[in-house]
């Protein structure tokens, strides 16, 4: 059963990054980063939709030259998720991929060079309706602002958004989201935390070089769920030294944990132990790979014995209690008996059919609404 997340999140104002509203009351949104050359039009893109069927929202890509932005552009063509360009040093790329159809300009005016040129980038983002995001890393501070604070902390990173939130306002530009990122957890819940109370705008939230998959899902998981937990953030990404798309689905799970977003399935399962009557960790392995392509928000319960299990199982759309033999609960009633003979087959097909079921509800419900 899904409940209602209790945060409060804090308001902030819309933007759109192509039809994906980010900021206000919009879902959070998740978003990973293409690792190809992007001049290897073929590759980006077949990533690009691997991420999309993934789950996620927005797609950043990196463009570091102006051969890279034409290839943007053929990518653009090629895919429908929103695209947000990474861009620095060179505003002609920034120029550029504007005409080519980005969703969203990814820059640090602090890279981009003379006033005139940051004038230009704002001018066009104006035109065509185009997004900024600034975004400030601990790993690129300011020269300044390196001698003036010794190292990065969280106060230099405020002090880099806020100097480039400025610069956005004294051309009349509100149309951005900021980031504040640190591979330091501490570092970057202090400053997403101080520069939340500074301004109006959506906030990405990430923890930068968080690591490999397991390491630096830890890390995001601790920083990011305590900023979420504060309320605090619009979209986000998990950077992982990994495929991007197992970055999305840790962004879903944290989210879900929270209960921020609700779609697929949510597995509430037991670390198993001897009292176990059925293999918990292989059952759970070979579901997760089975169902991974389910979107209808469910919880599932797969517990290994009877001191938890039928609690767990009533709380859940669909529960499995281990027992003698394993008993199946559905919104909270038995329902039927499994033996351990093909469980992950009998498992499989009844949850199918309560998602079926369950999104069949949630479709009768949107067309009476």
């Amino acid at each position: 059963m899904q409940f209602q997340s209790p945060i409060t999140r804090r308001k902030s104002r819309q933007i759109m990054v192509g039809d994906v509203p980010v900021g206000g009351d919009a879902p959070i949104s998740i978003q990973s980063m293409t690792n190809t050359e992007t001049t290897d039009v073929l590759a980006t893109v077949d990533q690009i939709q691997r991420i999309q069927n993934a789950g996620a929202d927005i797609v950043r890509v990196s463009v570091p030259s102006l051969e890279a932005a034409e290839a943007f552009g053929e990518i653009r063509k090629r895919v429908t998720v929103p695209l947000v360009a990474d861009i620095h040093f060179d505003y002609r790329i920034a120029l550029r991929v504007a005409d080519l159809g980005v969703d969203c300009l990814r820059i640090n005016p602090g890279n981009i060079g003379r006033e005139k040129r940051i004038q230009a980038v704002i001018e066009k983002a104006k035109d065509k309706n185009i997004p900024i995001r600034i975004g400030v890393n601990a790993g690129s501070l300011e020269k300044d602002l390196q001698k003036k604070y010794g190292e990065p902390t969280p106060d230099a990173l405020v002090e880099s958004a806020m100097r480039h939130v400025e610069f956005l306002d004294k051309y009349d530009f509100q149309n951005f989201k900021v980031s504040v990122k640190a591979s330091d957890i501490f570092m970057a819940v202090a400053a997403y935390r101080k520069l939340a109370t500074q301004i109006e705008q959506p906030l990405h939230l990430g923890i930068t070089e968080a690591g490999g998959l397991r390491s630096g899902t830890v890390k995001s998981a601790v920083g990011l769920g305590a900023l979420l937990m504060d309320g605090i953030g619009d979209t986000i990404r998990i950077s992982l030294a990994a495929d991007p798309v197992e970055e999305v689905k840790v962004g879903w799970d944290l989210l879900r944990s929270l209960r921020l977003r609700s779609k697929g399935i949510n597995f509430i399962a037991c670390p198993s132990c001897s009292r176990q009557n059925f293999d918990v960790i292989k059952t759970m392995n070979e579901l997760e790979t089975r169902l991974e392509d389910i979107t209808t928000a469910m919880d599932v319960a797969v517990i290994g014995c009877v001191v938890n299990g039928p609690g767990e199982a009533k709380e859940a759309d669909l529960g499995l209690a281990g027992g003698q033999p394993n008993l199946i609960y559905i919104d909270g009633e038995p329902n039927s008996k499994l033996a351990n003979d093909n469980l992950v087959d009998d498992l499989e097909r009844l949850i199918r059919e309560k998602a079926k079921s369950k999104q069949a509800q949630l479709d009768q419900l949107i067309a009476k609404a």
